[in-house]
């Protein structure tokens, strides 16, 4: 550990059922941590009883192993290394869509990626959004095409055939990759010939990289390995005739080459599968004297399958493959630090605590991120998990604990105490230590009542926060929850807030009519998250209501008078209108691209010529809202009015108030331009203070909302659904009844399977699995992300289903089921 050269930090990261689980196994059993005979099925980095019921990850978990390289290997490591010992700081991490903030988490602390492409399914929607999540925290990727004893034994490809699935799939990670990728890190699309990909099958336990073959063949020629390998990928054949290789398959006399590929690498593979497959006992034994494979007396009776897995794991270790691929093109933290330590530090880049994380030095500040808590085994208790980034941390230590919101300088959000314990996470387990350097993965106890969900510590009192993690998914499905016996409540109270602790995403809140709403990022998401709490958290039986959906209010036209309001006093007036945003720039500022934090002159350069806004205008946005982020906009459009920046705090703050909680149905509103035309204020200051301001800005934002023909927009999922085309009908069914509309569906080449995308609103999407596993007899399987929001047709003003859902939310929230009339908020001059 004390070695930062030789430490490698890395997560697997891959869609779901890809085996991620799977092939990490084949590096446990390596590390000798569970025998080889039960690596592929013992799956030990599932810790939870759930997760090995369901068969997928729910929680990423972190396991340290420790190898030692053979020196022909260690020259090939093109970085500074320290002998041939090194520690290997593995995260497993779901694939679940539901689940993508564990992978943000494991993603902030460690530096390379491992990720698990499917060689049927090849590269899907998960994989693309987790290897977005690597490069945009800077994370070099190395790929593995896993399953690939199905392309061999269930489709029964030809040699050429699983070439090109190879190479497409390839392809598709490399587009990705040039897409996403950040110039800090450089080149780091993944080439066969150099090695960064590897092909294998976790379940069987064998893999290989063209490095392994290059050798073996190197020794038997004697020719140069790296020569070799560059020869064993793409368009190189050797033509066994004139002992020469050449770039086209044609032999010259009619006949046809096979690739290099072909011959060296996959003829062994498909002859030794060829064999045992078909029980062809004297070619087997023949084959395994000339491979060197040496099998014990017990071993010897097995024949097919079971035969096959326990020659190929000795023929091919899978441990090996990814070893000396995680070794050698995977950066330890010294390397990686230097180019990611402008990302992960707020603070100025040249202050000692910026320094100390550029040089991973363990005599600097301390600087740890906590990037997600963990459950212990006490009830109640977590371990802090994250990753030292300069200094060392021992048990004891005094340090400041910044949560998200502490700004230096200020005491908010900062606590200072003492560390209990360190901790070394071993998946299942936990190890103390004394202490732990710079550039490594580790647990602290003690904390964890005064971090909520993540947060920096640090020994220096200067120090900024490391930056906070941005999820790519959002929690958008919500479900009230209530206690059997009322007697319980307190337990529920506490069992809120350690559920919120366990899991990055999730959110525990109560709502203004006192119902205790916990909210997730899809279905299953929530349904894990109430187990929990139920089970483990607060310990005590729960009701749980119906799944709520959260909607936004916005205005479909142009308020159609100027609105008015005056103040209490009757001596102040405020004239508004209200405009709708396009969508283009509602969603833009979403996602940052607009942001309040950007400087005003070259935001309203880009609102005047993407959205034709008036320069003028969009020089004097005074905020964005909800919580100063969101996309709703309130301009100064009003000529020479006197006193105006002395109110400005107080519509600030109304206009903040009023689009949190609308007028229609108490939610957000979204995509809304409030223009002020004109104010009068009174000459004396003393009638012009917040208490006259703030109501009367409120109202008017409200009227002006009203008279703009108001609209309510749902949140929609992009559904990604893999099927064979017999299930395609059923699709179609399922999706036509929930009000679903398919986009896009592609034929998988090679493969009888379709790919299908559609838009699913968040509102049916509630037991969507289940009836379409139904209706396709379990061939689909979907994956469902958050992507927009949609305007709903119609009005809530008038009867129809619109103002069906608003009833029923006003009802739910407690409030009086008539949407407030326009003149209650509308003065006439």
């Amino acid at each position: 550990m004390g070695k930062p050269t030789n430490v490698r930090n890395m997560s697997v990261i891959a869609h779901v059922d890809h085996g991620k689980s799977t092939l990490t196994d084949s590096l446990v059993s390596k590390a000798g941590i569970i025998a080889e005979a039960k690596a592929g099925d013992a799956r030990y980095m599932d810790t939870r009883a759930d997760e090995k019921e369901r068969g997928i990850t729910i929680k990423s978990t972190a396991i340290s192993m420790f190898f030692h390289m053979p020196d022909d290997d260690l020259k090939e490591v093109k970085q500074k290394t320290d002998g041939g010992d090194f520690l290997i700081n593995l995260i497993d991490s779901p694939g679940h869509v539901d689940f993508s903030s564990e992978v943000t988490a494991a993603l902030r602390v460690t530096d390379g990626a491992l990720v698990v492409v499917d060689t049927i399914d090849g590269v899907c929607v998960q994989t693309e959004t987790v290897l977005r999540q690597a490069l945009g925290e800077r994370i070099k990727p190395v790929v593995i095409i896993n399953k690939v004893d199905r392309a061999l034994l269930e489709l029964q490809l030809t040699k050429e055939d699983l070439y090109t699935t190879f190479r497409r799939t390839i392809e598709s990670v490399n587009v990705i990759i040039s897409t996403y990728f950040d110039k800090a890190l450089g080149d780091c699309q993944v080439y066969p010939e150099k090695g960064t990909v590897a092909f294998g099958s976790g379940l069987h336990g064998w893999a290989f990289t063209l490095r392994q073959f290059a050798q073996r063949y190197a020794k038997k020629f004697g020719v140069d390995s790296e020569k070799m390998m560059t020869r064993l990928w793409g368009e190189n054949f050797f033509n066994p005739a004139t002992k020469k290789w050449v770039t086209s398959s044609d032999a010259g006399n009619g006949k046809q080459l096979e690739r290099a590929f072909s011959v060296f690498v996959l003829d062994p593979i498909f002859r030794l599968f060829d064999a045992i497959m078909n029980v062809k006992k004297d070619a087997t034994t023949s084959m395994l004297e000339k491979l060197g494979i040496q099998l014990k007396a017990d071993e010897k009776e097995l024949e097919g399958k079971p035969l096959m897995k326990v020659v190929m794991k000795k023929f091919l270790p899978a441990g090996d493959a990814l070893l000396e691929m995680i070794v050698i093109h995977l950066p330890s933290p010294a390397l990686a630090q230097r180019y990611r330590y402008d990302t992960l530090y707020e603070g100025p880049l040249d202050d000692e605590c910026a320094v100390g994380i550029r040089d991973c030095n363990p005599e600097g500040p301390l600087m740890l991120y906590i990037s997600k808590m963990v459950p212990t085994s006490d009830k109640g208790r977590f371990y802090a998990f994250g990753r030292v980034f300069s200094g060392t941390v021992r048990g004891g230590l005094k340090v400041r604990i910044q949560g998200p919101n502490y700004v230096v300088g200020k005491k908010e959000d900062l606590f200072i105490k003492s560390i209990q314990r360190v901790v070394l996470m071993m998946g299942r387990t936990v190890e103390s230590l004394d202490d732990c350097p710079a550039g490594n993965i580790v647990g602290i106890v003690g904390i964890d009542q005064f971090l909520l969900k993540s947060g920096t510590i640090t020994t220096s009192e200067t120090a900024h926060n490391l930056k906070v993690m941005k999820f790519s998914v959002s929690p958008v499905v919500r479900v009230a929850v209530e206690v059997k016996n009322a007697n319980d409540l307190p337990k529920l109270v506490e069992g809120l807030k350690r559920l919120s602790k366990s899991d990055p995403c999730v959110l525990c809140y109560t709502s203004e009519s006192g119902e205790h709403i916990v909210a997730g990022a899809g279905e299953l998401h929530l349904e894990i998250c109430l187990k929990d709490l139920e089970e483990d958290h607060a310990q005590v039986p729960l009701i749980k209501g119906n799944p709520v959906v959260q909607f936004c209010e916005t205005v479909q036209a142009e308020s159609n008078i100027v609105c008015l309001s005056k103040s209490p006093n009757k001596h102040n007036r405020i004239f508004m209108k209200a405009f709708p945003i396009q969508e283009e720039c509602a969603a833009d500022i979403e996602s940052g691209k607009i942001s309040p934090k950007d400087d005003f002159k070259a935001r309203a350069k880009i609102l005047a010529e993407e959205y034709g806004w008036d320069v003028t205008d969009a020089r004097k946005i005074w905020c964005f809202g909800p919580d100063t982020t969101g996309a709703n906009l309130l301009v100064d459009v009003t000529k020479g009015v006197q006193y105006l920046n002395e109110i400005k705090d107080s519509c600030v703050t109304a206009f903040q108030w009023a689009t949190k909680e609308g007028c229609i149905a108490d939610e957000n509103m979204r995509a809304i331009r409030f223009n002020i035309l004109d104010v009068v204020l009174h000459a004396d200051a003393i009638h012009r203070g917040g208490g006259q301001i703030i109501p009367t800005a409120r109202r008017v934002c409200f009227a002006s909302m009203l008279a703009g023909n108001p609209g309510i927009m749902e949140p929609v999922y992009l559904v990604e659904i893999q099927c064979p085309e017999s299930a395609m009908g059923g699709i179609y069914g399922v999706l036509n009844r929930r009000r679903g509309h398919v986009f896009a569906e592609e034929p998988r080449i090679g493969t009888p399977l379709y790919n299908i995308k559609a838009y699913l609103p968040v509102m049916e999407s509630f037991g969507f699995t289940a009836s379409l596993r139904e209706a396709t007899g379990g061939q689909a399987f979907p994956q469902c992300v958050f992507d927009h929001w949609q305007l709903l047709n119609g009005s809530p003003l008038e009867p129809g289903k619109v103002k069906d859902i608003i009833t029923a939310v006003r009802k739910r929230k407690g409030l009086a089921e008539e949407i407030p009339p326009f003149d209650r908020f509308y003065d006439k001059l």
